[in-house]
């Protein structure tokens, strides 16, 4: 049996939504927000600069970091730092029960483990930008699929530059769905069904 699902999601595509149901139906705990309050325990960072320093980091901090360490001496960075304090996370929790994990690389992280069913979910940018305009607002003044790129470029970039992989390439995961083809519901039947397979 599959004792982890990790989900890796594009914004706006209810992937954090289809992990919780899972997670009630299975009766087993989702790991989304939350790990932000178990990083900060294991780094004694805020959780409001590990949410801002992690999944939200811009494609030019890492630039950065990688400048920065480029030198004779390398220096271990805060951002390093907080990675390590993620993974280890991240390692402690599938080692405690089983559970589903969202986004933080979960899948790269657990790449080792044979009980991990690894997840992407994605959805066309026009059934996205319904989405967050109905579940968020509409109040920005930014356009919403501006908002879903801008959101999807900075996990891509935190995710490719952690992993040496392509964010939402399926190549990396065993199952890939359409949610707004699909439907929520649907996804999460496809998840507990193929959990409850294996």
């Amino acid at each position: 049996m599959k004792r982890i699902i990790t989900i890796g999601r594009e914004f706006g595509s209810g992937g954090r939504t289809i992990a919780k149901m899972t997670g009630e139906k299975l009766g087993i705990p989702v790991y989304d927000n939350e790990l932000l309050t178990e990083i900060a325990k294991e780094s004694g960072l805020a959780k409001e600069y590990i949410s801002e320093k992690t999944e939200d980091t811009s494609l030019g901090s890492f630039i950065a970091r990688g400048l920065s360490s480029a030198g004779n001496y390398r220096q271990v960075t805060l951002e390093e730092y907080l990675w390590q304090a993620q993974r280890k996370v991240i390692l402690d929790l599938a080692r405690k029960e089983p559970c589903i994990i969202v986004g933080r690389c979960a899948d790269y992280i657990l790449r080792d483990r044979d009980d991990c069913l690894k997840v992407f979910i994605y959805a066309s940018m026009e059934k996205r930008a319904e989405r967050i305009v109905s579940v968020y607002g509409d109040e920005s003044e930014e356009s919403p699929e501006r908002r879903l790129r801008d959101k999807d470029k900075r996990r891509g970039a935190f995710y490719n530059y952690n992993t040496d992989m392509k964010w939402g390439d399926p190549h990396n995961y065993h199952i890939c769905l359409d949610s707004g083809n699909l439907g929520l519901e649907a996804c999460r039947d496809i998840l507990c069904g193929e959990w409850e397979r294996r």
